[in-house]
């Protein structure tokens, strides 16, 4: 069975706003994934527009995300792939350094902290996981390692659940819906209601 939802967030961190479309495939008797495009504009550190196509397939586990910023001066594009043998490239360059990630992270972008939490259920089971994850920087599409812990912290009271994110010296607890989706990551976005 496939959910389809469309999310806007304010971007506070951006000082803009994003809108997603995204599929969701439940998991049994089909594999579970995710398919997303989604667009962005910012204002910080500089006004630009960003698109994006996410593909993520069994056990929500990134297959391909193509990034595309516009700002005043120059258009950046981002080909991010990772192999079914796990093996990781950027722009076509391998990428040994990513190498054991099951997850892309765009930087600014609630929807890519959705993946790692459907695969272990953590919007609905207490636990805590560390992931290696391949971090997008936005605007300037930089590809780095980042490891980071997700923490089940309780349910909220719409079903979803509060969990602790953490990367380094930051922390944040992010509020997600019954469905494991981003309602709101302080600092970073609110999710607006829908219509």
């Amino acid at each position: 069975m496939t959910e389809h939802h469309v999310l806007t967030w304010e971007v506070m961190a951006s000082g803009g706003l994003e809108t997603a479309w995204v599929e969701i495939d439940g998991g049994p008797p089909g594999p579970a994934g995710l398919r997303a495009r989604g667009r962005a504009v910012g204002t910080e550190p500089e006004p630009y527009w960003l698109s994006y196509a996410l593909e993520a397939g069994e056990d929500f586990v990134t297959r391909h995300l193509t990034v595309r910023v516009e700002d005043a001066l120059r258009v950046r594009e981002l080909d991010l792939r990772r192999s079914v043998a796990g093996r990781w490239s950027v722009d076509g360059h391998p990428r040994p350094d990513l190498d054991g990630a099951l997850d892309c992270d765009l930087g600014l972008c609630p929807l890519t902290n959705t993946m790692p939490v459907l695969r272990h259920a953590l919007h609905r089971d207490p636990g805590e996981q560390v992931f290696l994850m391949a971090w997008v920087s936005v605007p300037d599409l930089t590809v780095t390692a980042s490891r980071q812990t997700y923490t089940h912290l309780g349910r909220t009271d719409g079903a979803g659940a509060l969990i602790r994110y953490a990367s380094g010296d930051f922390t944040a607890d992010v509020e997600f819906d019954e469905d494991g989706l981003v309602v709101g990551y302080p600092e970073l976005a609110r999710r607006r209601a829908t219509s």
